[in-house]
């Protein structure tokens, strides 16, 4: 099964596709970023380039942090509404989607509900079979892959 996890920002935005089968292993992750600064054309970008990423890795199931309480309300509202035009794309697509909060994800990668960004690193690296240091770019990439563990971790103990 291919997984996205999703790890939704206002201007950057981190996914990580994984294959469960047999265990875990890497497809790509990166970082979806926007360019744009008006606020209708950046949730609009953001959605297209969600959307070309599904037409390329065809996932069957997506799963996505939920928001947790910011101290910036403007960051909060920011992300909230790019959140909504990314869950909005993903059920025009008919996935299914999982959505889980960030303590929630700690503590399936980690086993800590307040692990730090190292700590989840090193796990994802491990979960997926490679070395710490493969993992590179920006913690919204890493922390996706984290959403897309989680995601296959709640299937499997689903059934």
């Amino acid at each position: 099964m291919i997984i996205l996890g999703i790890d939704p920002g206002s201007t950057r935005i981190g996914y990580g596709v994984i294959l469960s089968k047999n265990g875990l292993s890497l497809i790509d992750y990166g970082t979806i970023e926007i360019k744009r600064k008006e606020s209708g054309k950046l949730i609009l970008e953001a959605a297209q380039k969600l959307s070309s990423l599904i037409k390329k890795y065809k996932p069957e199931i997506v799963g996505i942090e939920k928001l947790f309480f910011l101290k910036n309300v403007k960051t909060g509202i920011e992300v909230a509404q790019t959140r909504g035009a990314l869950m909005l794309e993903i059920a025009k697509q008919n996935i299914p989607t999982k959505e889980y909060s960030p303590s929630e994800i700690k503590l399936t990668v980690a086993g800590y509900g307040l692990a730090d960004k190292k700590a989840i690193s090193k796990m994802v690296a491990i979960s997926l079979n490679l070395k710490a240091s493969e993992l590179k770019g920006y913690d919204d990439a890493t922390d996706a892959l984290a959403v897309a563990i989680t995601t296959a971790a709640h299937l499997k103990y689903a059934n």
